[in-house]
């Protein structure tokens, strides 16, 4: 019996030695090496854009706030509706979305099916990508400004149409108010 029950623990020494110990899953989404990653695009990005700005504001998360207009508003507080005009391009220019419908005629990204109107969120409820809890969180109401968001708080690995997976996103947002 002794003999037995050494075959069978060594046996199960081998196989769990052989067994891929990998995420069951899929492999995981590195948070800090893309916040990284895209730092230094960012960085790159900001040496070299024409962006008109009173001032910028570099959250401790990365995502870069440059406001061009300071509203009189208050900043909205957790769980705020939160209303908002917005542009989404690449940093390469290209526009991959937009809230306002003669914008998005005018390139070429018209939707038929969609109905474009006054986007809204809940701050900090999940209702848009997380780049937007974080930047409308450092805005007055009323602000017009840009936000520069890393991938991790974008769509991350995420290929959607017209935005390539690990894209760092820009979005000139008009801040119009909240409730």
């Amino acid at each position: 019996m002794n003999k037995f029950r050494l075959v069978l623990l060594a046996f199960l020494v081998l196989a769990g030695m052989g067994c891929d110990t990998q995420n069951p899953f899929g492999p995981s989404y590195d948070v800090d090496a893309n916040l990284e990653r895209d730092a230094k695009i960012i960085e790159d990005f900001l040496a070299t854009a024409a962006i008109d700005s009173l001032y910028r504001i570099h959250d401790q998360n990365g995502v870069v706030i440059i406001v061009q207009e300071e509203g009189e508003g208050a900043i909205p507080g957790e769980f705020r509706l939160v209303y908002s005009n917005y542009i989404g391009r690449l940093l390469d220019g290209t526009m991959f979305d937009t809230n306002l419908e003669e914008v998005a005629i005018e390139n070429d990204i018209w939707d038929e099916n969609r109905i474009y109107r006054i986007f809204q969120f809940t701050l900090g409820s999940g209702d848009a990508i997380q780049g937007f809890n974080i930047g409308f969180r450092r805005l007055r109401s009323g602000s017009k400004a840009v936000l520069i968001i890393p991938s991790p708080w974008g769509y991350r690995d995420q290929e959607r149409d017209r935005i390539p997976e690990n894209s760092v996103l820009m979005f000139d947002i008009e801040f119009l108010g909240f409730e």
